[in-house]
């Protein structure tokens, strides 16, 4: 009996094999994905620390270094992995999706992930999609005279800045109440979620007479 229990037959082996084999990324979708996320993680870490040399034409000295790093590089990597996987999904199926970054200091994925996408370009058109305006957006970035290391308010599309501990999932129930037909993906930061707001956040599909669309709760660990 115990035997039967843990052993699967072969029928049901080879159903599970054929679903995995459906369910299977196209190779080159995959292919095309990897390097978006791989050009995302490229962008955002050059945010974090470069203001010169931006496309490693030469050889990297400590020069091209911002002298004060300010941003979380832990958290960026998932994020920029939730986004292109986000993204695969809106496009196959047409959805009308919102994206809610709680982790401190996550602005270069999102920053990074509206530039590669053009629309940084069509807000400050003084950042170019060339070799000078990425240098432009990766000397900017947590710089004096330049832009937040959260999503700030500068960022196209943002409500939510980040790294306020707890808030992230109270914004994405407050777009989800004011767009019934918007589906919100909230990255909730590791931090943040071991805090009241968050936990007090997640009673409110509770409430009498709630009725909100998906929220998708994401918790990506810090391992900076």
């Amino acid at each position: 009996m115990m035997q039967d229990v843990l052993h699967e037959s072969p029928e049901t082996v080879a159903q599970e094999e054929s679903v995995k084999t459906a369910d299977t990324l196209n190779p080159e979708l995959l292919r095309k994905m990897n390097a978006y996320w791989r050009a995302a993680n490229y962008v955002s870490v050059g945010q974090i620390y470069l203001y010169e040399n931006p496309l490693l034409k030469e050889p990297l000295l400590l020069e091209h270094v911002k002298p004060l790093v300010v941003s979380h590089w832990g958290t960026t990597p998932g994020q920029n992995f939730i986004y292109v996987h986000l993204n695969r999904a809106i496009k196959k199926y047409d959805l009308n999706m919102f994206y809610v970054a709680g982790p401190g200091h996550g602005g270069p994925a999102i920053v990074g992930n509206v530039y590669l996408e053009g629309t940084w370009s069509e807000v400050y058109p003084n950042v170019t999609q060339d070799g000078a305006g990425l240098k432009l957006l990766f000397k900017q970035f947590s710089f004096p005279g330049g832009i937040s290391s959260h999503v700030a308010p500068t960022t196209p599309g943002s409500i939510h800045e980040g790294g306020e501990l707890g808030y992230s999932l109270s914004h994405a129930f407050g777009a989800a109440f004011d767009n019934p037909d918007l589906i919100v993906a909230c990255v909730i930061g590791d931090g943040e979620a071991e805090t009241g707001s968050l936990a007090t956040a997640r009673l409110r599909e509770q409430y009498p007479g709630c009725s909100v669309s998906l929220r998708i709760p994401c918790v990506p660990p810090n391992k900076s």
